[in-house]
């Protein structure tokens, strides 16, 4: 016997997770920070083209600095990245959140077609892409972004759980 069969994304055949799409996370999670510092929910998004990589928009949650419980940090970035491409569409973007997406970004992601979504920390109180339900996915609709969760989730989830314990 050779010991236990160790199973890992690699060995189920998961790619591993391209650089520019760290490099993103990694930009996500500076937004993150600034919105804890600023006493708002800790979730950065950024908006990269898919091919280059180039950032075309950055956010993090404002709601209660705009009092729009609609600022979240997805909505705001995919508004940004709307405005630079002049309104083209998000076809080639990738759209990179700390935070799975709840149902209202859910939806804004499917309508703004964006081509892929990467999320950090699943969220299962209020995650629409995989844990609680997922609406990009919804076979009835007519756009599905490709969808990678749990991207840096270990840090996503600590940002988030530090936020929380001081609140609680």
């Amino acid at each position: 016997m050779d010991g236990p069969v160790v199973v890992t994304e690699a060995s189920i055949g998961t790619p591993p997770v391209p650089a520019h799409v760290l490099a993103a996370m990694r930009e996500a999670l500076v937004e993150a920070r600034a919105a804890a510092r600023a006493d708002e929910v800790p979730v950065g998004a950024v908006v990269v083209h898919s091919i280059t990589g180039a950032l075309l928009a950055r956010a993090q949650n404002r709601m209660r600095r705009d009092g729009d419980a609609t600022s979240h940090a997805e909505l705001l970035a995919l508004r940004e990245a709307a405005q630079v491409l002049g309104g083209r569409g998000l076809g080639d973007c990738t759209l990179v959140v700390t935070l799975e997406p709840c149902a209202m970004c859910a939806g804004a992601i499917v309508l703004s077609r964006v081509g892929s979504l990467v999320f950090g920390a699943w969220d299962d109180k209020a995650g629409m892409c995989g844990s609680v339900g997922d609406l990009v996915r919804h076979a009835r609709l007519n756009h599905r972004p490709a969808v990678r969760g749990g991207v840096a989730a270990a840090e996503c989830g600590a940002l988030l759980r530090a936020f929380f314990d001081v609140r609680r």
